[in-house]
């Protein structure tokens, strides 16, 4: 992000925080597919539209107190997590839901080898730990840094690698076990 993008983020966000409409709809057209997505990792597909709504009515009422001290992306993720993470709390549920990789953008019309590829890694991934499968899709689907997520997660960036590591080898492993000879 370059200096001029984090100036008009700072501008939107602030605008944002004092009621103006416009600036709200452009966070929500913005950020809402990412939103989305990390809802329904989370709490599945059937309850991530509820957890997206609840989480855009929480940071409206929660953007005068963003100080930039990280990201806006950042702190709108946790914000997410938080609130899916609440929704599994209300609910009783303790597991994270692992979507389907067809997020990956594996094209409609992927070939049958495309197609076994991603149910075989999507049932691997479902064999890791919560935590671990977490830490992996940030890093791996949304592209976060060690940084991103260590804030997000709440523990140090060095922690952030070992875990990664730790389910990279688990998913290779999960793979291996399910017939994987590639």
């Amino acid at each position: 992000m370059s200096a001029n993008d984090k100036t008009t983020e700072e501008d939107l966000v602030c605008r944002a925080a004092s009621g103006d409409r416009d600036a709200q709809r452009q966070i929500y057209e913005t950020y809402g597919d990412r939103v989305y997505r990390t809802a329904e990792r989370i709490v599945g597909e059937s309850n991530a539209a509820d957890v997206m709504q609840n989480a855009f009515i929480h940071l409206f009422g929660k953007l005068p107190s963003f100080r930039n001290e990280s990201t806006f992306a950042t702190w709108l993720h946790r914000l997410v997590v938080n609130e899916a993470l609440q929704h599994l709390r209300q609910r009783g549920r303790r597991t994270m839901k692992t979507q389907p990789l067809t997020q990956l953008d594996v094209a409609a019309e992927t070939t049958s080898l495309a197609s076994e590829v991603v149910e075989m890694v999507t049932k691997a991934m479902e064999r890791i730990e919560p935590d671990l499968r977490w830490i992996f899709e940030l890093k791996e689907v949304d592209e976060l840094s060690y940084a991103q997520i260590a804030e997000i997660v709440g523990i140090p960036e060095g922690t952030v690698g070992s875990r990664l590591n730790r389910a990279r080898r688990e998913l290779r492993e999960q793979l291996l076990k399910l017939g994987w000879d590639h």
